[in-house]
């Protein structure tokens, strides 16, 4: 434990992602550029990886073995703590290596577990490669639902993707075609992904009454029916519902103009119908400061908003900046809880 600003925090831990994407590159990158200004992170990787992708990229960054993250505090300093969990074949990058799925795996689930143990304060994830994974046995679609499924929650979880002072949204249907979107978008499932939302903005987020906003899901949002009825047999109820249990809401407006700097500046989160509606306007906006937020889980969870960008990998060019403002929001989520639960929030 360290403290910072004043306020006495456990450290983040950190997964590795895809061994053959960025997350390894920007990892030490976020430790060598941004260390003095974040609160202390430890990585659950292989250090021997680490130590090769360092000297291949020409980083200097020394890389320690911890046993515990309780040590990470005191390492942190002077070398990026490693939690070791080693690959089974020597990764390369670019290239997925599907023996290497059980250790990227067994990273989520060690950062979890001790998040749950009250050892780490956070999980910030690097990108895993969903096709990658799967060939290695991996059954979710994404991080999302395993971390449900670590949690054992029963409610689905929400995906946010934030940018503070700029942009929040969230996907009420998520990893699923558009033709399937469609099946799953119910009043029931507005209403549970917005009360979560709700929740998370006030005690993760420190706002006293989040506005949220809705996108209708047909054009024009539906033009009063003319442009398709799932305004007003599906959305328009759901946000009856949610005014009638206090929650600040509006619409459902077009989804063409309601993410202009004018229109932005009327709520605190977008709630979406379906991926892209959600996903494209902040990735315009905001793509190297978003940051991808796990709400309604018990413990908090962070990521960059980009992929593993095998293109790319190895070459010492990836942006740290989404990493850099994951860890940021996962300190400052802490301490806004922690401040919810003994005040609000108990």
């Amino acid at each position: 434990m360290s403290t910072h600003d004043g306020v006495n925090v456990l450290p983040v831990a950190v997964t590795m992602g895809d061994p053959a994407g960025i997350g390894g590159e920007i990892t030490l990158k976020a430790w060598r550029d941004h260390r003095q200004t974040m609160a202390p992170f430890f990585v659950i990787d292989d250090p021997e990886r680490l130590e090769r992708l360092a000297q291949h990229l020409g980083f200097a960054v020394p890389i320690q073995s911890i046993d515990d993250p309780g040590e990470t505090a005191r390492v942190y300093p002077r070398a990026l703590p490693v939690l070791p969990e080693r690959l089974a074949t020597p990764s390369e990058a670019g290239r997925l290596d599907p023996a290497n799925g059980p250790a990227v795996r067994r990273s989520i689930e060690r950062a979890v577990a001790l998040t749950q143990a009250g050892v780490a304060g956070a999980v910030v994830t690097n990108p895993i490669h969903k096709l990658g994974l799967s060939k290695s046995g991996f059954a979710y679609p994404g991080h999302t639902e395993f971390l449900a499924a670590l949690a054992g929650i029963d409610s689905e979880p929400v995906m946010m993707l934030s940018s503070p002072d700029v942009l929040s949204v969230v996907a009420i249907t998520r990893h699923v075609s558009v033709r399937r979107a469609l099946d799953l978008l119910t009043a029931d499932l507005i209403v549970e992904t917005a009360l979560i939302t709700d929740t998370a903005l006030k005690q993760d987020f420190g706002m006293a009454r989040p506005r949220l906003a809705f996108a209708g899901l047909n054009p024009h949002a539906g033009e009063g029916g003319i442009m398709g009825p799932e305004e007003i047999e599906i959305i328009e109820p759901a946000l009856a519902r949610l005014r009638d249990a206090g929650i600040l809401v509006s619409g459902p407006h077009p989804s063409d103009t309601m993410f202009n700097p004018h229109a932005r500046a009327g709520y605190d989160a977008a709630l979406c119908m379906y991926h892209d509606q959600a996903l494209i306007p902040i990735k315009t906006i905001a793509f190297d400061s978003a940051v991808n937020v796990t709400l309604g889980l018990p413990f908090i969870r962070t990521s960059p908003d980009h992929g593993t960008a095998l293109d790319i990998a190895g070459r010492g060019t990836a942006d740290e900046s989404s990493l850099v403002a994951a860890l940021a929001m996962a300190g400052r989520m802490v301490r806004n809880r922690a401040h919810w639960h003994a005040t609000a929030g108990r």
